[in-house]
This record gives C-alpha cells, structure tokens and sequence, in this order.
C-alpha cells in the first residue's frame, strides 16, 4: 500500500461534533490551493460529516482509511474558484418549539441522525434513529408525505442531513442547538 502524504496533520482524536470541522475550517485556510490536510479522529460519524462538509464547501474530500479507532480524513483544499459559501439551512425551530409540540400532543416524526451509541444512551422518546452517514441510502425509507424533524448533538449534522434530505424533495426542519442543550424527556436503553 502506497503511503498517502499530508501537507498537515490535524489531531482531532477525543472531540465529538462538530468539534472536527470546526477545527478543520479553521487550518484549512491556512493552507494553499491544492495541499492536503489529514484530520485524524475517533468520532465515528466524522466520516459522513467530512464528506457532506466537503461537498458543501467545495474542497475535495479524497477519502478516509482506518487506523484501529482513528479514522484518518483526507481533504485537498479547494482553489478559490472552487469554494462554495457554506450554507445554513433555512428552516429550524429550536429545542423550546420542538418540545411545545411535544407537549401539545402534536404528530411528529423526529429523526436522530447521530451515531447509534449516541442514540442508544440519551434520545428524545420516540424518535427514529437514522445516522447521518446511512441516510444516503436509507432515504427511500421515508414517507415523502411526512414533514420530518432532524436533530444531532449540536444542530450541525442535522442541518447537512436536511439539506441532503431537501434536496431529494423532503420537507424537514434541524431541531437547533440540539441534543447538547435539550431540556425535554428523555430515554435510553439502559
């Protein structure tokens, strides 16, 4: 196996989302057109969240291998000309909306889109979870009819799964600031 060369290393083991992208948006402007930085972590659904990031900024994600529990991402950085404005997605509502319509009794189809551990210890009851790195090819699964309400920990995953999720014809909201600051009831599987 050939050896895959960096311009930079960037440690992001330890730092869940959207830590990593964070970080990487930051050392990503210090590098020049063409050069390759290599992000290395352990959050699991940093693989789905460095692809889609990619896509919506233009730089060129070149792929990912797997060291034991550090996935090392790869992204050449894009020429100017390359570079899209990242965009938000437009339609949210925040953790207090969200669970006023709980409460109202309001039928909602909540989607978790953070990893399957993340779900497993602490999710708002009833929601379905679909990782973020699965809905590429789980997205046929969903009902077209329904209006869907996507969360993740912090808001930033789940507003790249509803622009994905928009653009195949879906009408969905990104619960913000998500998972990290609701207050509603919760479950687990403990």
């Amino acid at each position: 196996m050939s050896v895959i060369y960096a311009d930079q290393i960037l440690d992001c083991r330890g730092l869940a989302c959207p830590m990593p992208i964070v970080k990487t948006k930051k050392e990503i402007n210090d590098l020049h057109s063409g050069q390759v930085i290599e992000v290395q972590a352990t959050d699991k659904g940093s693989l789905a969240d460095f692809q889609a990031w990619a896509a919506n900024t233009g730089h060129q994600y070149l792929g990912t291998v797997q060291e034991g529990n550090v996935l090392k991402h790869f992204i050449r950085k894009a020429n100017p000309d390359e570079i899209k404005e990242e965009l938000q997605f437009s339609r949210t509502v925040t953790n207090e909306e969200l669970l006023r319509r709980i409460e109202t009794n309001e039928k909602l189809t909540i989607i978790d889109v953070r990893e399957p551990a993340e779900y497993a210890f602490n999710r708002i009851p009833g929601a379905v979870s679909t990782p973020f790195g699965d809905l590429e090819v789980r997205w046929s699964d969903l009902d077209p009819s329904q209006t869907f309400y996507l969360i993740c920990r912090t808001g930033n995953r789940s507003d790249r799964a509803c622009q994905l999720l928009a653009d195949k014809g879906f009408t969905v909201t990104n619960v913000l600031r998500g998972m990290s600051e609701w207050s509603g009831p919760t479950e687990s599987n403990q």
